[in-house]
C-alpha cells in the first residue's frame, strides 16, 4: 500500500498515524520523494506500507520543511529512502533526532558513491540509480522479513525487465538523433537528457544559480536568450515543479521563438505513473518535440 503525502498540506497529521499503526504485519516504509516511495512499492508489494513525503508538484523540493507529524512518520519507519546530496537534508535531521537500531536507511548518494560536490542531486533520472536502489531495498526488506526474500527478488526482476523500454529508447534517441542541442532551466532532467546523447546548451552555471535560487549572470541570461532567439537548441526542458519570473520569461521567448517545451518534474507526477511510466513519457516527449517539433509542458 502506498501513501502519498502531498508536501506542506494539512493532513499529514492523520497519515502519519495510519501509517505507523500500519506496522503490524508489514514493514512501515518512507521515501523521501515519491518516485522512490512508488518503488518501494513496487518491490515490497503486500508486505510494506510505503508513504512519500514530497509529491506535491507545486511546491520546490529544495525548500521543503518537515512539520513534526513528518518528523513522526518518519522515526515510525522501519526502512527509509532518501536522495542525499542535500536535497532532502531534513531527513538526516530528524533521524538524528530520533536514532533507532532498527531503521534501515537508503542514501541514493551513498548508495551511488557520490561526493558531496555533485552539482545535480535529481538522481532518479540516471538510468543506473533504481536498479542499484531496488538491489539494496530487497537486501533490506529480506532482511526485516526473511520468509519473503523469494517475493521480494522476483518483484525485482520484474521491475528490472519493466525499464528496458525506457532504457531502449533512450538508446534509441540517442542513435536517431545524435548530439541534439537542447536548452534548460535547472539541471533536473540533465541525467537523462545525457544518456539520450543530447547537448546541453544551457551553461551550468546558469543552471545551478536558478536551481539555489541565485540571481545569475546578465551575460549567462543573454546567453541562453539567444539560443531561442537564434534557433541554435531544438527542445527546451522545462522544470515544470519549480518556476519564478526568468524561469517563465524563458518560457515564453521559446514558445514565441518556435522551440518545443519538455517539461520535467523533481517529484513524480500523479496520478496516472508509476517511475518507469514517468521516466518513458519523459523520453517519448523529447523525441516528440526533436521529430514533429511538438510541446509536452505538462504530463
Amino acid at each position: 500500500m502506498l501513501v502519498l503525502l502531498a508536501a506542506a498540506l494539512a493532513p499529514l497529521g492523520g497519515s502519519a498515524g495510519a501509517a505507523a499503526s500500519s506496522a503490524s504485519g508489514t514493514i512501515v516504509a518512507v521515501g523521501a520523494e515519491n518516485e522512490y516511495a512508488n518503488v518501494i512499492s513496487q518491490i515490497g508489494g503486500a508486505y510494506v506500507t510505503v508513504s512519500a513525503i514530497e509529491s506535491n508538484p507545486n511546491t520546490d523540493p529544495h525548500t521543503f520543511e518537515a512539520s513534526p507529524s513528518v518528523a513522526h512518520l518518519v522515526s515510525a519507519a522501519r526502512l527509509v529512502v532518501q536522495n542525499g546530496l542535500g536535497y532532502d537534508a531534513y531527513m538526516n535531521n530528524i533521524e538524528a533526532a530520533s536514532p533507532s537500531s532498527e531503521r534501515n536507511v537508503i542514501d541514493v548518494q551513498k548508495l551511488l558513491g557520490l561526493p558531496d560536490s555533485t552539482p545535480n542531486p535529481h538522481l532518479w533520472y540516471e538510468p543506473a540509480t533504481m536498479p542499484a536502489v531496488v538491489r539494496a531495498l530487497v537486501a533490506d526488506l529480506s532482511a526485516l522479513e526473511p520468509a519473503h526474500a523469494t517475493y521480494f527478488k522476483a518483484n525485482a526482476t520484474k521491475f528490472d525487465d519493466s525499464l528496458k523500454p525506457w532504457y531502449a529508447a533512450l538508446a534509441a534517441f540517442a542513435k536517431r538523433y545524435p548530439k541534439t542541442a537542447v536548452a534548460t532551466t535547472e539541471p533536473v532532467g540533465d541525467y537523462m537528457l545525457e544518456a539520450a546523447g543530447t547537448v546541453n546548451m544551457t551553461p551550468s552555471p546558469l543552471q545551478a544559480d536558478i536551481m539555489n535560487g541565485v540571481d545569475p549572470a546578465p551575460q549567462a541570461v543573454s546567453f541562453q536568450d539567444a539560443l531561442f532567439s537564434k534557433h541554435r537548441v531544438k527542445v527546451f526542458v522545462y522544470n515544470q515543479q519549480v518556476t519564478d519570473s526568468l524561469t517563465a520569461s524563458f518560457l515564453a521567448e521559446a514558445k514565441h521563438d518556435g522551440i518545443p517545451v519538455v517539461g520535467v518534474y523533481e517529484t513524480m507526477p500523479t496520478p496516472g505513473y508509476d517511475y518507469q511510466s514517468w521516466m518513458l513519457a519523459e523520453i517519448t516527449a523529447l523525441r516528440r518535440a526533436v521529430a514533429n517539433k511538438l510541446s509536452t509542458q505538462k504530463l
